[in-house]
């Protein structure tokens, strides 16, 4: 079969290849196949090389915000190269494998804990026409997938046969699942204000982001998301001066890398789940729609860059609460979770699925602004009463850790000071 080179070269610009190449060989079931395979390699490939650029971004950014340089020998004054004298450094490294390790539980940990970080890019619609595969129940895949990194964690504690790394497993696996319940809840907020739980069908319902409409449900699944990926002041999955590095304590050399790409690959997905379900994902005021003649396809490129700001102002916020916040205590973490942030999800989820039923019951003809500003207010007044609730809370108990003193008995205890 001919391909125009020209055709080919554009759709490799406007990010629409697979998709030529897929409607180009639709009649031919093995090349069809290899297509596919390169889709599913691409998908993995890239966020494992932005594992690079995340790592050395970060290093920077905490540098300035902390008063140091930060990287500046390898590969230049920037160092440029940094993360990679460090991935050399980590393949190059003695494997150290614990003599009473089960090999069954230790060594897929790893794999298993980057693999899940990995897939979750399927679903993930990069552009309006780029995506790996649009399930119409995106949402519960990534909830299914993110859920099975527990599993990694709790084999790598298990399997290293080391007391210190199974302790530090079994309290990220408290705080793991814990914060997944807020977040489910969360991300269930713009899944019934869009009708639908494709991530697609997240974007394209945004014509106003739903971070107007429903702000305090957004910040729940940003504080539920640095939870879940172990950032600060959630890192108990490593807290180094409490149970020696937690979970992969025993892990060395690669094996280790591993676990550090799984968790920044992670990141970087959390960051445009956010973008995604709150800000609008890809949109950018109609210009991801721009087609020029000839068929080149630049609106994606244009939604491609927008989702790729839009992340980076969430990781940028992940990297400022790193390097400003210390580690919470793990009762802290688990109370903040159980006590405030779960009923408060419930609340949220509830007056929205009501009062959304009710505008449209009320107000069928009512505009998206109008929508959004009763979603707002109802947040605003839901944030104000939690807001009273906590501080009435903390009011309490402050009185009841303050001193009682018998007023009756203050003369005597003076004159007893002064003998």
């Amino acid at each position: 079969m001919q391909i125009d080179p020209i055709q080919l070269l554009q759709s490799a610009l406007d990010l629409t290849l697979f998709t030529f190449l897929r409607e180009a060989f639709a009649d031919q079931p093995t090349t069809l196949l290899i297509i596919n395979i390169l889709v599913v390699l691409s998908l993995a490939t890239v966020p494992l090389l932005m594992v690079f650029v995340v790592g050395w971004v970060e290093r920077k950014v905490l540098a300035r915000m902390q008063d140091r340089i930060g990287p500046n020998r390898v590969g230049g004054r920037y160092g440029l190269l940094q993360m990679v004298a460090d991935v050399v450094k980590m393949m190059t490294k003695e494997v150290i494998i614990p003599a009473g390790a089960d090999l069954w539980a230790y060594l897929p940990a790893p794999v298993l804990a980057l693999m899940t970080s990995v897939l979750l890019f399927a679903v993930l619609p990069l552009a309006p026409a780029v995506i790996g595969v649009d399930l119409n129940v995106a949402v519960f895949y990534v909830l299914a997938i993110s859920s099975v990194s527990v599993v990694a964690i709790l084999l790598a504690g298990w399997g290293s046969n080391n007391k210190y790394a199974l302790l530090g497993a079994f309290r990220s696996v408290a705080q793991l699942v814990s914060y997944e319940v807020p977040m489910i809840l969360s991300i269930l907020v713009p899944i019934l204000l869009a009708r639908s739980m494709s991530t697609v069908g997240l974007v394209e319902a945004q014509n106003i982001p739903f971070i107007v409409f429903v702000p305090v449900a957004a910040l729940v699944f940003f504080i539920s998301s640095l939870a879940e990926t172990g950032r600060s002041p959630f890192d108990l999955l490593e807290a180094e001066s409490e149970i020696v590095a937690g979970f992969h304590t025993e892990y060395t050399g690669m094996y280790f890398g591993l676990f550090m790409a799984g968790e920044y690959i992670a990141i970087m997905f959390m960051c445009a789940l956010f973008s995604t379900a709150f800000l609008g994902g890809y949109r950018l005021f109609g210009l991801e729609e721009i087609v020029l003649e000839g068929g080149f396809y630049l609106g994606n490129l244009i939604g491609a860059a927008a989702l790729f700001v839009k992340s980076a102002l969430i990781f940028f916020l992940f990297m400022w609460l790193r390097g400003t916040l210390p580690r919470f205590r793990v009762d802290q973490v688990l109370n903040f979770n159980w006590k405030f942030m779960v009923p408060l999800t419930l609340v949220l989820l509830f007056t929205v699925a009501i009062l959304d039923k009710l505008i449209f019951t009320w107000f069928p003809d009512i505009t998206d602004i109008g929508r959004a500003l009763i979603h707002l207010a109802s947040n605003l007044l839901i944030a104000a009463v939690t807001l009273e609730v906590v501080r009435r809370g903390i009011q309490r108990q402050r009185q009841a850790l303050a001193p009682v003193v018998d007023i009756e008995h203050v003369p005597e205890l003076e004159q007893a000071h002064a003998h």
